[in-house]
């Protein structure tokens, strides 16, 4: 009964979102798009020729917002489990990252271009069980973190959705040991009574550790 119940609030909700109806008019893929423009609107992340990565990217609302920002100078690159519609100018890989077949086609499509920003929105299948669910959110936003480690240029950005709970306190310090700084955003499109937040890593420190063979100076 109280599944159902949070189920309908959750429906009526989306359905009476401004920023709902704003994705709608403006062709946005989801209302997220909003959260991404606002944060950049800020503090500035997206400039013209970076070459991005976004991770988790289905329905593609953080893609197609890179790549209006990055122009055809740039290169925005998505991953996803689930299929993704395309985003003109977009490369789209179907996979998990983690595995050896996605990530090699990902790198493929950076042609040889350093990976200035790291973009992950990215959110568990929910159970209802906080704990489990706590801990799927921070083993995501672990996943990205090593995946900027391993691809992210030295002095790139990475910016990521994570709840706070159990593991959030570490996780920060373990990107505090990557990245010059880390900086908690909630943009106000963000739902306020949800407990995400984005964490806004400036600077990482030190050369990838993958590489890429040949690899340009990208933006």
């Amino acid at each position: 009964m109280a599944k159902n119940k949070t189920s309908r609030q959750w429906l009526h909700d989306h359905i009476n979102d401004p920023y709902v109806k704003q994705a709608q008019a403006q062709g946005y893929r989801s209302r997220a798009a909003f959260k991404l423009l606002q944060i950049d609107e800020r503090d500035r992340l997206l400039v013209q020729g970076m070459v991005v990565v976004d991770l988790g990217s289905t329905p593609g609302g953080w893609s197609q917002v890179a790549m209006s920002k990055v122009g055809a100078g740039g290169r925005v690159v998505a991953i996803d489990l689930l299929p993704m519609e395309p985003v003109p100018g977009v490369h789209f890989v179907e996979g998990d990252f983690r595995d050896d077949e996605p990530l090699a086609m990902l790198v493929d499509a950076l042609g040889g271009r350093q990976v200035g920003l790291v973009l992950s929105d990215m959110a568990p299948n929910l159970t209802g069980i906080a704990v489990t669910d706590q801990a799927r959110s921070v083993h995501l936003l672990e996943l990205a973190l090593e995946f900027s480690r391993d691809h992210l240029k030295s002095g790139g950005d990475m910016l990521v959705k994570v709840f706070h709970g159990s593991g959030f306190d570490a996780l920060r310090r373990d990107m505090e040991q990557l990245f010059t700084s880390v900086l908690v955003r909630k943009p106000d499109s963000s739902r306020g009574r949800s407990s995400e937040v984005y964490l806004l890593c400036r600077g990482r420190r030190g050369e990838p550790s993958a590489g890429i063979e040949g690899a340009a100076c990208g933006t």
